[in-house]
């Protein structure tokens, strides 16, 4: 069985963001790696936030390279943009409404 290949993501984050914390256990969960932003230390970066989010500080916004980007993603969300089933990990959580 070959392993699996995943585009680069980038999450920009900040460390109180509980919607950050769900994401990155998400993305932890299911073996899948990223580059973690924290937008509160890297001005250049909350700008592109601001940006990416028609003027709003939207955390986490999660970027998939050949893929969409995601603002403030349910877990049901994240699987479905990385082809990800939500029964294969221990725990759903966030993918309700």
């Amino acid at each position: 069985m070959s392993e699996q290949t995943w585009p680069r993501i980038t999450m920009y984050s900040t460390t109180w963001c509980s919607d950050c914390a769900r994401s990155r256990r998400f993305l932890r969960r299911h073996g899948i790696p990223f580059e973690e932003i924290d937008i509160d230390h890297d001005r250049a970066a909350a700008r592109s936030v601001v940006e990416m989010n028609r003027g709003l500080r939207s955390v986490p916004t999660i970027v998939i390279d050949g893929g969409p980007t995601l603002i403030e993603p349910r877990d049901h969300e994240l699987a479905a943009a990385l082809g990800v089933e939500l029964g294969n990990a221990a725990g759903g959580g966030g993918s309700g409404a």
